[in-house]
């Protein structure tokens, strides 16, 4: 079992981040806010999915109008994303937003912070400092040679304090880079100075695939050794695919409870006897939108299939004709090879009235 450290907790409205809280799932919208009826309708998708908190660009005036009916409508705590223009965190305040993440790389002065805060504190709206490696500060960059871990650090470090300096401390941390050695050690380097709840993610990760190597092992390590509150699988693809693969890594590490059906399968070798792939596939579409926690294991042939057939809430294993069909650990068919994937999805619709 891992053992989490104990971060201070914020909330997001009805969300609550940090100590013995779950770990978050989030993700943002790829919609123009501006575009409210397309931006509510990826959000509502995101919460089906699973997401708990969504983030939301906010990059002119223009969105602000859009962004107080976004946070009226929509099912999910709303994140405001904040470049550039402090009026616009202020103004994302007013519209009703339960968070805001400003990047200190690029939001301006020491006034311009003191006057957000304030704004927040006013609001309890909890501030997340988002420090990137594409926008760090330049003599933070000259200073350290590069974004390294340390720059990063230091950066979150002086941007935290100003926070604090003006008698605030509903803080979430992140500091993302690219890379997934400057992220470790970066998200190391923090949890070991700071006690306040920390958001993981590899920016700029790439494209779903890989996009979701990358973030799976960057979060995999830090979620292993307890660091981290929130989560977000940044990919160039849909944000629900985001969302999948978070709650995929977070399962694996029994940090979460399943959303959804897990599909494990052997990888076949030269003893694999039937297209194990086109069974798979064709299970997979035709389980779409089924939400049950539900383990199913597809095997190809009588070594390992059986065993972890077994294991599975529903499970086949079996060769070039026949298979065995394994539901909480029993055997409850021998089937022609033809018949298997019918009857594996008939089970799984039983489950589901059951639930």
């Amino acid at each position: 079992m891992i053992d989490r450290k104990k971060t201070k907790v914020i909330s997001l409205g009805d969300i609550k981040i940090g100590g013995n809280e779950p770990i978050r799932v989030q993700s943002m919208t790829k919609t123009d806010t501006k575009n409210v009826r397309a931006t509510l309708s990826q959000i509502r998708e995101l919460v089906d999915a699973g997401c708990e908190i969504v983030r939301v660009a906010v990059k002119d005036h223009d969105s602000l109008d859009s962004l107080k009916q976004i946070v009226r409508k929509a099912e999910s705590p709303i994140v405001a994303d904040i470049h550039f223009n402090y009026r616009l965190a202020l103004g994302a305040i007013s519209a009703g937003v339960k968070g805001l993440r400003i990047n200190p790389g690029n939001i301006g002065s020491e006034e311009k912070i003191k006057e957000v805060v304030a704004c927040a504190k006013d609001n309890c709206v909890p501030i997340r400092v988002g420090v990137n490696a594409g926008s760090l500060e330049k003599h933070l960059e000259t200073k350290y040679g590069g974004p390294t871990p340390q720059a990063l650090v230091e950066s979150a470090l002086h941007h935290v304090g100003l926070i604090e300096k003006y008698g605030y401390d509903q803080i979430k941390i992140s500091i993302k880079a690219s890379d997934v050695s400057t992220v470790v050690k970066g998200y190391r380097l923090l949890s070991h100075r700071l006690d306040y709840p920390l958001h993981l993610g590899v920016t700029e990760a790439g494209t779903m695939q890989a996009g979701s190597v990358k973030s799976s092992v960057a979060l995999g390590i830090l979620l292993s050794q307890g660091i981290g509150d929130t989560i977000r699988v940044s990919l160039t693809e849909s944000p629900l695919e985001e969302v999948k693969v978070a709650y995929m890594i977070l399962n694996s590490l029994k940090l979460r409870e399943p959303m959804d059906i897990e599909i494990i399968s052997c990888p076949t070798c030269g003893r694999c006897e039937w297209n194990l792939t086109e069974m798979v596939n064709e299970v997979e579409a035709k389980l779409v939108g089924i939400n049950l926690p539900l383990k199913i294991a597809i095997m190809g042939c009588g070594v390992n299939g059986p065993g972890e057939a077994k294991q599975a809430d529903i499970g086949i294993a079996g060769g070039k004709n026949k298979a065995l069909i394994f539901k909480k650990g029993k055997i409850i068919a021998k089937v022609p090879s033809e018949q298997v994937v019918d009857i594996l999805v008939d089970e799984v619709y039983k489950l589901k009235r059951e639930q």
